[in-house]
């Protein structure tokens, strides 16, 4: 016997004013479902969310609840604004004798419920929103972006969680890990219409490149039989005017299916620019820390970044990551040791909180009234990457429409404000990106895109993501932080570091030798510096040592050529100089590479 749906929505319909977000759209789920959401940013898919959690009234069609079944909503952005405390919030809809189950969700999510939620980050706030739908134990759970301002061990502790659920849920992720592990089958929405692929979301790429073949396919034969179809109509309609006459309705038919056909949006224009190259050396850390009050956060830290780097940076909220990546970029002074940036860097900044953006501003005011963009005051022209682009053009790239140029910043999505950001980033010549969570919010097609520009990308790259998919296409490097400030640096992404941290338990439990009866003898002391320097000639070693202060002179003496060049009158009032200078740049910029090369072949030396 069939199972009865637990939801069901027939003939829905949907809009704002405007173009309907959905017309027609039906859809069921069963209990038990495991369903992913997806679809481009602005498809509809947080709205259709709302319709199924009966917050949103459709204009036509009928939304279908048994009597009894109970459904919960994750909010993106809930409303914390009567209660206290997160605790307040998450038991808000409890009996007395249920808080246990807020509790117990949020030992599992390191919450600590006592926190006021004025002064809740955003991850807090969606632990706490997390811990109130699990303790209310619905029958359909419905996630909109939960692993969103998560860590990486709140979002595997969430996995096992919903793993393990009899409950059905709906979830909306950009995740791509987080999906195909819980997903059983994938909505897919498109252009107003949901399709159901009952298969992992492992297979959702390949079905739906193969859906767009297909439709591309069925265009280009509806185009050539009604080019053929209009053809004959022109040259064979006189003779047999009156019995040809349905053969005439039918091209009309034709042409009004084909009117009809929506053709799908293309992708956002997503490309970066290194602009001039930086020197090979980026950032030199030598024993950086940074403590607040008794606490720790980074303990003693070195790391060499060079050019083309892409190092990414994971460990739980709070664990310094944003702190260590300050101090790497100078923009936090460390308690001790120094952090040293290579010439010639140009820095681009993608903030996970978007305070780059004025909410008040319009999209059109946010690319044109930018100092950093070469722009300011009222203009209808944007600099990408050196050439003048209307701002409304600019914008198509990032698929904005023009109904949304004059569009205030917090009418935007959450997907909608990080192509933005993107958008103001990508105008500029950078050769270090600097990424903190550039992955909320956006859609898998765009973060694909994102992944393509970063490939080509010639710069460096600073990367803090929670989402491990993103970091193993993305980081060549990855730096752990594993609280009370300790950090290890791993070669790859993150499978790789898991990998390497897996070999490291195994080579320990294998070697650790037995326990001895005697006594143990005293640690050895730690040799000094120039004893581990033993592989390396009484002259490489000195070289060694003396390359620092050449590399440092080089980096002042370029930055002093790069400033007085920067000026465009020179070239005007003094071609003479302009041009002794320029040779004299780039002779030391070839020396500061040679002199970057031998300190790296050296300190290798002397490391073996």
């Amino acid at each position: 016997m069939a199972t009865a749906p637990i939801l069901q929505l027939s003939g829905l319909t949907l809009g704002f004013g405007g173009a309907p977000v959905f017309s027609g759209l039906d859809l069921v789920i069963q209990p038990g479902d495991r369903l992913a959401l997806v679809g481009r940013n602005g498809s509809g898919k947080s709205t259709l969310m709302k319709v199924m959690a009966g917050l949103f009234e459709p204009d036509a069609g009928a939304r279908v609840l048994p009597e009894g079944t109970t459904v919960g909503y994750l909010d993106q952005d809930p409303d914390f604004g009567p209660f206290d405390t997160l605790g307040d919030f998450a038991t808000a809809t409890l009996g007395p004798g249920e808080t246990w189950r807020v509790e117990a969700a949020a030992e599992g999510l390191d919450l600590d419920l006592s926190i006021r939620a004025d002064k809740a980050s955003g991850g807090e706030k969606r632990r706490a929103a997390l811990a109130r739908l699990l303790a209310e134990a619905p029958d359909l759970m419905l996630l909109d972006e939960p692993t969103n301002h998560l860590d990486i061990v709140a979002i595997e502790w969430l996995e096992a969680e919903l793993s393990r659920t009899k409950a059905a849920f709906l979830v909306i992720s950009h995740d791509r890990a987080f999906l195909r592990r819980l997903a059983r089958a994938t909505l897919w929405l498109d252009r107003g219409v949901v399709r159901r692929m009952d298969r992992s979301f492992e297979h959702f790429e390949d079905w739906r490149d193969r859906t767009w073949e297909e439709e591309d396919l069925a265009r280009h034969k509806l185009d050539r039989k009604i080019k053929a179809e209009a053809r004959w109509a022109v040259e064979g309609i006189s003779a047999r005017r009156k019995r040809n006459q349905g053969r005439v309705r039918e091209l009309q038919n034709l042409r009004q299916t084909r009117a009809e056909m929506i053709r799908r949006a293309g992708g956002a224009a997503l490309a970066l620019d290194a602009g001039a190259q930086s020197g090979k050396r980026v950032i030199e850390a030598r024993d950086i820390s940074k403590s607040y009050g008794d606490r720790t956060v980074i303990a003693p830290f070195s790391l060499r970044v060079l050019r083309g780097d892409r190092v990414a940076f994971v460990g739980p909220n709070g664990a310094g990551k944003t702190t260590l990546l300050k101090m790497l970029t100078g923009q936090l002074a460390p308690d001790t040791g120094k952090a040293d940036l290579g010439t010639g860097l140009e820095i681009a900044v993608f903030d996970q909180s978007r305070a780059a953006l004025d909410p008040e501003a319009t999209l059109w005011d946010s690319l044109t009234q930018d100092p950093a963009l070469g722009v300011s005051g009222r203009s209808d022209q944007v600099m990408v990457r050196g050439t003048p682009r209307h701002v409304v053009g600019y914008l198509k790239d990032f698929l904005f429409d023009e109904a949304q140029a004059r569009a205030p910043v917090r009418a935007l999505s959450g997907g909608e404000k990080a192509r933005l950001l993107l958008a103001r980033i990508m105008a500029r010549h950078s050769n270090l990106l600097v990424l903190d969570e550039p992955t909320n919010d956006l859609d898998v097609e765009t973060l694909d895109l994102l992944q393509d520009a970063l490939a080509a990308y010639e710069g460096t790259v600073l990367l803090v993501s929670h989402d491990r998919d993103f970091l193993d296409r993305v980081a060549t490097v990855t730096v752990a932080l594993e609280g009370e400030g300790r950090a290890t640096v791993y070669a790859g992404g993150w499978s790789d570091m898991q990998a390497q941290r897996n070999a490291g338990a195994d080579i320990e439990t294998s070697e650790k030798p037995a326990p001895k009866k005697a006594p143990a003898a005293p640690a050895r002391p730690t040799p000094p510096a120039k004893a581990v320097r033993k592989g390396l000639s009484f002259t490489e070693a000195h070289r060694l040592e003396a390359l620092p202060a050449e590399i440092a002179r080089l980096e002042a003496e370029i930055a002093k050529l790069a400033e007085f060049l920067s000026d465009p009158q020179v070239y005007a009032t003094a071609p003479a100089k302009a041009e002794k200078a320029g040779a004299a740049l780039a002779e030391r910029q070839a020396l500061l590479s040679a002199a970057e090369e031998e300190w790296l072949t050296l300190e290798e030396k002397a490391g073996a």
